[in-house]
């Protein structure tokens, strides 16, 4: 019980640490309804600097979040892309989900298209695709401090 309690302990100052570092160099990033410190921290570890893409477009085919065609004859369609980094689309896809159930313009933006006659499934991988774009807008804005600089990184781990 006590190895419990102090893994616990570690934990939690471990994500404070994280979130005073966010705080610092992804505010932005925070401000995002529904991305919180660990989504935060993951987008900005898998992204591993934007400046790498040259389009919020190959952003999203990295996280896999950029439609694919799926048509057949009249009918036209998209479907859900299985490729990219499966991490960067779980951050996504989690700040989605929370935007879809609390955020105002993302429940919106959500009815509309399926008015438009989307599934919900087909809708929410449009709001994923919008917020690939969002977080492109967003982190080159960020800065990058070297390896030196991070207290995560240069801690003892015996």
């Amino acid at each position: 019980m006590r190895r419990l309690t102090a893994l616990s302990s570690e934990i939690a100052e471990l994500e404070a640490e994280l979130e005073c570092l966010l705080r610092r160099n992804a505010a932005a990033l925070l401000e995002l309804p529904g991305c919180w410190t660990l989504t935060a921290a993951k987008l900005v570890a898998e992204v591993a600097g934007v400046e790498r893409f040259s389009s919020d477009a190959k952003l999203a085919k990295l996280a896999g979040v950029a439609p694919l065609d799926a048509s057949s004859g009249k009918q036209c369609r998209h479907r859900l892309n299985r490729k990219g980094n499966r991490q960067l689309n779980c951050a996504l896809h989690r700040i989605a989900v929370t935007q879809g159930r609390v955020h105002a313009p993302a429940r919106a933006f959500l009815a509309r298209k399926q008015a438009e006659g989307k599934s919900r499934r087909e809708a929410l991988r449009c709001l994923k695709r919008h917020l690939a774009r969002v977080v492109f807008r967003i982190l080159p804005s960020l800065p990058h401090p070297g390896v030196e600089t991070l207290p995560l990184l240069n801690r003892d781990l015996t």
